[in-house]
């Protein structure tokens, strides 16, 4: 007997604050109006999408004290942009990011119940921490949290938030126009927790919604996340999208779940995915170099490899070939908020790496930033993109890609238009909606009012 074919499940990511989008191409829109947000979110709906992505950034990045303009720079309030899309949507869900670091339980859980009531039932919170000081001075805390106190502060931000959600099991509101009677429990939303972190009670004033609570996602890669995510998140975002590192990170997450009480179905891996189409395979590996050198200007190369050499190259031609002084391995690092300076913990290990590459293949700055910078994942004929797809799918590479276009608000367009269409053919993506809840498209249980039991009784 046969295996059934996985289901694929899709999303779309508005780029917002990144050097991935091309900002100078003629067909890119504004990253602030509403017009691009509901062009983008009505794209992803017409070809049924699971639901639209909003990443944050809660500071602008900078570099060598000025903020770094080579980026598309602003991002709008996350929760006004998702609750004016629910307004121009009915069935997509709608995913934001917000930061535990530096919010409070009691706010972000009533406005993202806010949101499940003001979609019916189509929210997702991406819970995430932040990692640097930088973000921090915009707050008054600061960059109060030591490292190896994000994830604790994390887990019992969403553990509290969660009892929150909770706090009402669904049933209380009675509305009963002949008696007069509109509450039948006066003890609705009674919530008590004292913590390491957190030390709160009252009543919260957000009646149930209609998922329950909202779908937690996690992206989180080290092993905290990893773990993290294993033990409370609904869906786990992935940076690897190619197949051998993808079936790695998917059976290390999912080998996690059991030791949690939790199965493989509870758990859905996502990782983020470029493309480039065309009409044929080689059409799109020239227009996919096209854009590698739109997304890498003269300008964005220098400013990119002073993220590793930690000095002030703008003297260099990007044209040119590498510096032959060394990085500067300093504490204090001229490009802020930038995940890169994670990434190159050991500049002088890195410029020997690319002086060799360079050297090997005469690449100039700019050959080399574009050569060693993210490709895109997926490039070909719209035939190719849905087999690619498919077949990660299929391989336990994935449960589905969370679709990153270059252009926006239009890139989606052609996925939506060409490639969709594919997947439908072979049965393995949906051609309705079937359910309306963000829960139902992604196939996970709505919590029920036994979590509430279980707490009272506890």
């Amino acid at each position: 007997m046969s295996t059934p074919l996985k289901q694929i499940h899709l999303a779309a990511h508005f780029p917002g604050v990144n050097n991935t989008t091309v900002w100078s191409d003629p067909e890119a829109g504004s990253h602030i109006e509403f017009s691009s947000f509901a062009h983008f979110a009505r794209t992803a709906e017409r070809a049924k999408f699971d639901f639209l992505f909003l990443a944050e950034g809660l500071r602008l990045r900078e570099q060598g004290g000025n903020i770094y303009d080579l980026d598309v720079v602003g991002r709008p309030d996350t929760f006004t942009i998702l609750s004016a899309l629910a307004a121009v949507t009915d069935r997509l869900g709608l995913t934001g990011t917000i930061n535990s670091t530096f919010n409070e339980p009691y706010e972000v859980a009533r406005q993202f119940a806010s949101l499940d009531h003001l979609s019916g039932g189509r929210a997702a919170w991406n819970v995430v921490t932040s990692w640097d000081a930088f973000t921090g001075e915009n707050f008054r805390r600061g960059g109060f949290l030591p490292q190896d106190e994000r994830y604790s502060r994390a887990k019992e931000f969403l553990a509290t938030a969660t009892e929150l959600f909770d706090s009402w099991r669904g049933d209380e509101i009675v509305a009963d126009q002949t008696s007069g009677t509109f509450l039948g429990d006066a003890r609705a939303g009674a919530f008590a927790h004292q913590g390491q972190h957190f030390d709160i009670a009252g009543q919260f004033n957000v009646p149930r919604s209609p998922q329950g609570r909202p779908v937690i996602f996690q992206a989180g890669d080290s092993e905290e996340g990893r773990e993290f995510a294993a033990a409370a998140a609904d869906a786990i975002f992935s940076r690897y999208s190619t197949l051998k590192e993808g079936q790695a990170f998917y059976t290390d997450v999912k080998g996690r779940l059991a030791r949690h009480g939790r199965t493989h179905d509870q758990l859905l891996i996502l990782p983020a995915a470029t493309f480039v189409l065309g009409d044929t395979d080689a059409e799109a590996r020239e227009l996919a170099h096209e854009v590698r050198r739109q997304q890498v200007s003269g300008a964005t190369a220098i400013k990119h490899l002073e993220f590793v050499w930690n000095r002030d190259l703008s003297a260099y031609d990007p044209d040119g070939p590498l510096p032959d002084i060394d990085p500067d391995p300093g504490e204090h690092t001229i490009a802020r908020g930038r995940a890169q300076v994670r990434m190159y913990r050991d500049p002088l290990a890195v410029a020997r790496e690319w002086r060799e590459l360079a050297a090997a293949n005469k690449w100039s700055i700019r050959d080399l930033v574009i050569e060693t910078g993210n490709r895109q994942s997926f490039i070909g004929s719209p035939a190719t993109v849905a087999e690619t797809i498919n077949s990660f799918v299929q391989a336990d590479a994935s449960d589905g890609f969370i679709l990153v276009p270059h252009i926006t608000p239009g890139g989606l367009d052609a996925f939506a238009d060409t490639v969709v269409p594919l997947l439908q053919e072979r049965g393995v993506f949906r051609t309705e909606y079937e359910g309306t809840t963000l829960r139902d498209h992604l196939g996970l249980a709505h919590p029920g009012t036994e979590a509430h039991q279980e707490r009272a009784a506890s």
